[in-house]
């Protein structure tokens, strides 16, 4: 038997041609398509449940039928088995010939991924780093230091108690930048920005001495304060490794050797309680300098990023951001196909009505469209959602029945336009049914604006949904939603994983729907292909 595939008239031939040459156009249209098809198949590629599972003699599968626990762990159970706990028991051990069959990527869009199921580095990074030394001075007009406060340490003396007195010239060597700044202060004329300078000490230590700004008072000040602040260079940091797996640490330095066994062994202590629970850091003399000591381990809490079972990490809930990709994919590709049919649908209904009948019937129908157009749907959607619930079927009929009036215009002015052509007047005057005159003779001869605003009303109505799931106001959870990943990534702003993908996803259908949409516009454009001759 031979198949009859449908013919397509030379003008829809010679369109098609159009569109094909141009290749970024074409390219794209079946890049979407592919794109379209392959979330279709998200149940089977990315899911939780095991695909196929055979258990003492007999088939299942979980994916299109529900069966209950004790099926399979005879527990008496009715409840949603889990399969992955189930497939490590010793009933599907190997060589007991039940086993079970997974997704290609096993992870559900609504499975919650456990902090235990995530392998991260076991162990513990320890950070030495030298305390930075602060402390201040107050000097005279004579830049003698009158009094310090934590200042010893940082001029190498006993005790603040000997620093009294002292010229500061004998400790540093003073600037006429710091010294003009410091006696115009005890002058107290005028207003003094803040000054900072860094020099270094006879002790050795390099240190920023800061001057808060200063407004003149009542009384001239018979002191100024200096703010002393060590330089700590990086080279007085030092990163150790404590493993688990040997409790003991990997490499070692030149801080770990200058401390006491001692010490050492309280920091391994540390560093193995760190490997349990979160502890503070830790305050060690080495040869006379006060050292921080912190223990840092990458903790497993969500969202959490990357890793090599979970490709584009995991969300707020610990769901697998990659498979809620795909998945919402498929969901915003469906809303927006029905969205764009549907209004299409009423569009070109109350158009053709309108243009068809002209007269009252278009006065009417334009001044029902334009307070139809008036009303808020934002406020509709909100209230019908909290009487009615939120669900994909209110949302997609609520938006159809606001987003149909832009076409409805293009179509009212194609047939205004098309029903004084011969070819029309000649079916009315055999006598021919309006509505055959409608859908036969002028709706085929219309449809050029349709078919140039698809792909277009295609990425706003994803767009669109994806708008009104950050908002709150869109699809229910924990329904898979781009939206609601941007939502997210609101809240936890640490979490670029939460952003990057799904912009990178919603960007690229809608450059393709872009891309597409500019080629058909140009394959039905008559003007392409005109050729003036004189």
């Amino acid at each position: 038997m031979k198949i009859r595939w449908p013919k397509f008239n030379p003008i829809t031939r010679k369109r098609w041609k159009r569109f094909k040459s141009l290749k970024r156009s074409y390219y794209s249209f079946w890049l979407l398509i592919g794109l379209y098809l392959f979330s279709l198949l998200a149940d089977v590629l990315f899911n939780e449940k095991p695909l196929f599972v055979r258990y003492d003699g007999e088939s299942f599968f979980p994916l299109f039928f529900y069966y209950p626990d004790t099926v399979f762990t005879n527990s008496g159970l009715d409840t949603r088995p889990d399969y992955k706990k189930i497939d490590a028991s010793d009933r599907f051990a190997e060589g007991s010939g039940n086993y079970m069959l997974f997704a290609p990527y096993p992870y559900g869009p609504n499975e919650s991924i456990t902090a235990a199921q995530i392998e991260v580095d076991e162990s513990v990074d320890i950070v030495i780093r030298r305390q930075q030394l602060v402390g201040t001075i107050e000097l005279d007009e004579t830049l003698e230091i009158r009094r310090s406060v934590a200042g010893a340490p940082i001029f190498g003396v006993e005790s603040d108690r000997d620093l009294r007195g002292l010229p500061l010239s004998e400790q540093l060597e003073v600037t006429p930048a710091f010294e003009s700044a410091i006696k115009a202060r005890l002058a107290n004329t005028v207003s003094q920005p803040a000054f900072d300078e860094k020099v270094e000490l006879s002790s050795g230590i390099a240190v920023e001495l800061s001057l808060s700004p200063y407004e003149p008072r009542s009384r001239p000040p018979s002191s100024v304060r200096v703010t002393l602040r060590e330089e700590v260079s990086s080279s007085k940091q030092e990163t150790l490794r404590f493993l688990e797996e040997s409790e003991s640490i990997e490499n070692t330095g030149t801080l770990w050797s200058k401390m006491s066994e001692a010490d050492q062994q309280l920091v391994e202590q540390k560093a193995f309680e760190r490997m349990a629970k979160r502890i503070q850091p830790m305050t060690l003399e080495i040869e006379g300098k006060s050292f921080e000591i912190d223990f840092e381990k990458e903790d497993v809490f969500f969202p959490f990023r990357p890793t090599e079972n979970h490709w584009m990490g995991l969300d707020s809930s610990g769901r697998d951001v990659f498979s809620r990709l795909i998945h919402a994919m498929r969901i915003s590709m469906n809303f927006g196909i029905l969205l764009v049919a549907a209004s299409m649908l009423i569009g070109i209904a109350a158009g053709a009505v309108q243009g068809y009948y002209g007269g009252k019937v278009d006065l009417l129908g334009q001044r029902s469209i334009e307070i139809w157009e008036a009303l808020p749907f934002l406020y509709v959607m909100i209230l019908l959602g909290s009487v009615l619930g939120q669900s994909f079927g209110l949302l997609l009929i609520v938006y159809a029945l606001f987003s149909w009036i832009g076409i409805s215009y293009y179509i009212r002015g194609e047939f205004l336009k098309l029903r004084k052509q011969p070819f029309v007047e000649a079916a009315v005057c055999l006598g021919l049914p309006s509505r055959k005159i409608i859908l036969r003779h002028i709706l085929p001869n219309a449809m050029v604006p349709v078919i140039t605003f698809f792909p277009f009303s295609l990425v706003s109505a994803i767009g669109a949904l994806s708008a009104l799931d950050y908002l709150g106001f869109g699809l229910p959870a924990p329904t898979p939603s781009w939206g609601e990943l941007f939502a997210q990534a609101q809240e936890f702003s640490f979490a670029w994983w939460l952003v990057l993908f799904p912009f990178l996803a919603l960007f690229l259908v809608g450059l393709l729907g872009v891309f597409i949409g500019e080629g058909v516009r140009s394959a039905f454009d008559p003007r392409a292909n005109t050729h003036y001759e004189s």
